[in-house]
């Protein structure tokens, strides 16, 4: 797919781009240069959209959290993780 660049400077997004990204009229854009010189495009979403996307097993408290982390719980479990 392709889009013209006007004298403005501005492109149309391809209608099946679009859709595919969920973009609406007054949707914000994000744009990524990578160190290839490609450009990645992507909705910018508020961070509410990311509501309920992890689901937490318990309520873990702040002093369970605090020795996890003084014992290295964490990386240990990431670690047997990517075995």
């Amino acid at each position: 797919m392709e889009s013209a660049i006007t004298t403005k400077g501005q492109a149309t997004i391809p209608k099946a781009i679009r859709d595919h990204l969920g973009l609406k009229a007054g949707d914000r854009v994000k744009f990524f240069v990578h160190a290839d010189g490609s450009v990645v495009l992507l909705p910018k979403r508020p961070a509410s959209a990311l509501r309920g996307i992890v689901k937490a097993r318990r309520a873990v408290t702040i002093e369970e959290m605090h020795e996890a982390v003084a014992t290295g719980t964490v990386a240990r479990t990431l670690t047997r993780k990517r075995r």
